[in-house]
């Protein structure tokens, strides 16, 4: 029987994800995919700030960030919001193709020692006390693999979810979205263009020269899921919604999604754990979905790695009590971004409304934070304003050179950062389980998304993916030893 510690069901961008996580923790990975090869469609379409930062911090931002085009912001129900101002590195929206996006996370797994093994389906499992057994089906026949922890990364049809018997309400389509990669004769001048009319709406973007994606939304359609959609069909809606089909041809692809919104009742059971598609569906409102995915995937990775280290497992129920919320605001935010985009004369109204609104820097502020996920905040038991939100990309000096935070996560470690020459002591037992980094910054202040202004603290303890677990203005080590010993499990 073949054995690993983490078995991932999903070789889409969160199952890769989480597959480079755990490799850079040292963890052994089995990641498998029932489908037989890579397809190359593309349902996600971009990806936002703190994506991009999660990027960043794991050296993938610099090969990505040529291979997409920056727009400026991002919409809600189809009314655009501006980010220039948002406080972070990245103030855009990059438009940059799924299939590139896992290209790059495949590369890193890959060469992290995890690739995707084709046609192996999950068929079954067995957990007890010390482990889980994992049935493996495919053409090869049946195979079993012994592991700590299963990890369901399988989409909204997910086989693990189905297996563990979490269940996963929500609420069914009432519209339709249709999605065709094209080449046009006559494209219009705009990098993204959009508009509302007749009973939906429609809207073009150009991800590469030459070729286009054309999105065109029904709210007086519904249909089947798993049905199939033709391009000559999706071209007759898109006419009959939009008055052009700015000469579309060659398609690369064609398909149709709805607007079901469900999330996992629970994204545990025992050593089961689902994380992306497998636990939340809904409609690609404002361009979330692979955004919350891959989250979730630094979420859980390194928490399975500790637990792993530890041999205690009390760090993983974190993983639901972070995620599923943000999971459900994804959800909720979603739902109301497909009723303000349905017709009538009533929602024309409402939308007038929400434009003057979204026109307020604080109500744009306020959406557009938490669509690119940029206001998380994690409850870490701690009442300083960076407490359990991500660290800010500050620029350092430290005794190798300039840097700068992002770039000292790199290796995915927890680090106790000390900074402007406070020496808060580091418990003892924890020598060879934190980075200690002391270093100087360039700047007295950081700015926070959704807080503002704070003074450079004197120490923080970063977790792996970049929140702060502990935070502290004073040159002491009061509540340190607490917080190392919730997150990080006990001293060596």
């Amino acid at each position: 029987m073949e054995t690993t510690e983490v078995v991932i069901a999903g070789g889409g961008p969160t199952g890769l994800m989480l597959a480079g996580e755990l490799r850079l923790a040292g963890v052994d990975v089995v990641l498998l995919d029932g489908l037989p090869a890579r397809t190359g469609e593309s349902r996600a379409g971009g990806i936002h700030a703190r994506t991009m930062e999660i990027f960043d911090q794991r050296g993938l931002l610099d090969d990505l960030l040529p291979q997409g085009r920056v727009l400026p912001g991002g919409h809600f129900g189809a009314l655009m919001m501006n980010f220039g101002d948002f406080d972070t590195r990245y103030p855009f929206m990059l438009a940059v193709l799924q299939s590139v996006v896992e290209r790059e996370l495949d590369r890193r797994a890959t060469e992290l020692g995890a690739p995707v093994r084709w046609g192996s389906p999950v068929a079954g499992f067995r957990q007890d006390a010390t482990g889980i057994d994992v049935e493996v089906g495919g053409p090869d026949g049946p195979r079993t693999i012994r592991a700590a922890y299963l990890v369901g990364c399988d989409g909204g049809r997910s086989a693990v979810r189905k297996l563990a018997g979490i269940g996963f309400p929500g609420t069914d389509a009432t519209a339709t979205g249709m999605l065709a990669d094209v080449e046009l004769t006559d494209p219009p001048e705009a990098q993204f263009f959009g508009r509302r009319r007749g009973a939906g709406d429609y809207s073009v973007v150009q991800f590469e020269p030459g070729w286009y994606r054309l999105v065109v939304q029904r709210h007086d359609l519904v249909l089947p899921r798993g049905s199939t959609l033709t391009f000559e069909e999706f071209r007759a809606n898109y006419l009959e919604i939009a008055g052009t089909d700015f000469g579309m041809h060659s398609p690369r692809w064609v398909t149709h999604y709805g607007d079901a919104a469900r999330q996992a009742e629970h994204y545990r059971n025992g050593r089961v754990f689902l994380a992306g598609d497998a636990a939340h569906i809904h409609y690609p409102a404002g361009g979330q979905g692979q955004n919350l995915s891959v989250q979730d995937a630094v979420n859980l990775g390194w928490k399975l790695a500790i637990a792993l280290r530890t041999n205690s497992s009390e760090i993983l129920d974190t993983y639901e009590s972070e995620r599923h919320p943000v999971g459900a605001r994804v959800l909720n935010n979603t739902r109301a971004q497909t009723a303000l985009q349905r017709p009538g004369a009533h929602m024309e109204a409402l939308r007038d409304v929400m434009g003057d609104l979204i026109d307020m820097d604080a109500v744009r502020q306020r959406l557009g934070l938490m669509i690119t996920g940029l206001d998380i905040r994690y409850d870490t038991k701690g009442d300083h304003p960076l407490s359990g939100r991500r660290v800010p990309d500050g620029h350092l000096s430290t005794a190798d050179g300039d840097t700068r935070v992002f770039e000292l996560l790199r290796p995915g470690h927890p680090i106790l950062l000390r900074l402007n020459g406070n020496q808060v002591p580091l418990p003892t037992g924890w020598q060879n389980r934190i980075d200690v980094i002391d270093a100087r910054t360039h700047d007295n202040h950081w700015a926070v998304p959704a807080v503002g202004t704070i003074a450079v603290p004197a120490a923080i303890l970063i977790r792996p993916d970049g929140y702060a677990a502990w935070v502290t203005d004073e040159p002491s080590d009061n509540g340190l030893l607490e917080a190392l010993t919730t997150w990080f499990g006990p001293a060596s």
